[in-house]
């Protein structure tokens, strides 16, 4: 533990030290304390690549590379639990929960580079532990390593890639109506991006981290995308932050908390260690702010909010896909 608050103590030390081009340390209405690492029951499987969602208390990670079961934790005992597989292999993806059900857009399947998109949605509920089959997605919208957000009960469907890591980012932006199972094109997004993830925040949809992923021009990693897009439901419109994300990443972690965007983790051709800042944006004072960072950095993941805690868990430690991560951390919030 004191190696730890020594880490932050230096942490916060490096974000005051830059708050001179903008970046300021973390209010204390955004966090308290820092990460910590969470001892379970029961193992987990390590993956990358994947996803990580809650229904009620209990969080779930599942897909990425290679076909692994569904992890149930149950957050009141700290207790694992293995669940079913999916079908075949699904990775690079952002799951969303409606109905108390995991729905699964904008995936993909396959080996790298080529991975493909996969073809239609997909729905796990936990209540019965399996897997459903869903509606198409259209063949000339389909991609992967899309964000993926839920608002008044539509689905919305950012950026991506069709085209595994070889090419074809795009700006796309879909709504899918889940109880008349209809698509609609959307204006695109400001800028072009896969590899990231997306937030709502008092009806915005927030787009933020991410690249231009292009194996065919030796261009996997360093293409970041640094402008935070932001869609207005209300007016049917992009804009893009004056604030750009501080540190380029991609593979990221974004959730919404307490009307605030958290940028967690990633990975970027600058550095062979993933990424381990958490970065917060508020739009209020359209500022970002450095928060405490990951006990270890990871990409590939996710986040999520249950019982007072932002947790996250697996991912990647380092650029790429290696090593697949089985640790568990956690960070008490003011809620």
């Amino acid at each position: 533990m004191t190696s730890q608050i020594l880490k932050f103590a230096l942490s916060s030390f490096s974000a005051a030290a830059i708050s001179l081009i903008g970046l300021m340390p973390a209010h204390s209405d955004s966090v308290e304390g820092i990460w910590e690492d969470v001892k379970c029951q029961n193992a987990l499987h390590a993956r990358h690549e994947s996803g990580m969602t809650a229904v009620n208390d209990k969080i779930y990670l599942f897909g990425g590379r290679g076909i692994k079961p569904v992890d149930e934790l149950d957050t009141e005992v700290l207790r694992w639990q293995t669940l079913s597989k999916p079908p075949f292999e699904m990775h690079h993806f952002q799951p969303i929960v409606l109905n108390e059900k995991i729905y699964i857009i904008g995936a993909m399947t396959g080996k790298y580079p080529h991975e493909t998109p996969v073809s239609h949605i997909w729905i796990f509920d936990p209540k019965i532990n399996k897997w459903q089959k869903g509606a198409e997605i259209p063949e000339n919208r389909r991609r992967g390593g899309s964000g993926v957000s839920i608002y008044k009960g539509n689905i919305y469907i950012s950026g991506g890639i069709q085209n595994g890591h070889w090419d074809g980012t795009v700006a796309w932006f879909d709504e899918y109506n889940p109880s008349t199972q209809t698509w609609r094109v959307l204006p695109n997004m400001p800028n072009a991006r896969d590899h990231f993830q997306s937030a709502i925040i008092d009806g915005k949809y927030y787009a933020a981290g991410g690249r231009i992923t292009s194996t065919k021009t030796g261009n996997v990693f360093d293409l970041v995308v640094n402008e935070v897009d932001i869609y207005d439901f209300e007016t049917n419109t992009w804009t893009s932050s004056q604030k750009p994300l501080p540190t380029g990443r991609a593979g990221n972690t974004t959730i919404a908390h307490n009307g605030q965007l958290w940028v967690i983790g990633g990975e970027s051709g600058k550095q062979g260690e993933a990424h381990n800042e958490l970065e917060i944006y508020s739009p209020k004072t359209e500022s970002w702010s450095a928060g405490p960072p990951l006990i270890r950095g990871r990409h590939g993941t996710g986040a999520v909010l249950v019982d007072g805690h932002i947790w996250t868990a697996t991912g990647s430690g380092r650029r790429g896909g290696q090593p697949e991560l089985l640790s568990i951390e956690r960070i008490k919030t003011d809620l």
